[in-house]
């Protein structure tokens, strides 16, 4: 099994309801396919370098997967044929960006669980 990362851009006109169910959808994919998801990443609503479809904004989601390449065709292709979205891509991590996935989850987590400093006023 190889390990991938997927990101991809959907379509800002949709509510955070449908765009969740459309993460579910292409997780759903990969999970029915053999895959098992590593790590899955929503990073909002941002802001896009060009306009596509002219839309100048889109909600980006970010999935690392270890699948097999017959399982990402499959996903690539949903991501095709389902109109919300507007673009992605999807690569092979070599060791070293795995290596490089692996602490950036793991610094992550360690913001995330840290004991939040209290702040005293004078």
């Amino acid at each position: 099994m190889n390990h991938y990362e997927t990101v991809f851009i959907l379509t800002p006109v949709l509510s955070d309801a449908q765009m969740k169910e459309a993460v579910e959808k292409f997780t759903k994919v990969l999970t029915d396919n053999g895959a098992t998801i590593v790590n899955e990443e929503n990073w909002g609503l941002r802001k896009l370098a060009y306009p596509i479809q002219k839309k100048s904004t889109g909600f980006y989601t970010l999935v690392e997967f270890d699948a097999e390449p017959q399982t990402v065709k499959k996903l690539e292709t949903s991501y095709r044929r389902d109109e919300r979205v507007l673009r992605f891509l999807t690569f092979r991590l070599d060791k070293y960006a795995a290596e490089y996935a692996a602490k950036r989850r793991s610094l992550k987590a360690a913001k995330v669980n840290a004991p939040k400093e209290e702040v005293k006023e004078n």
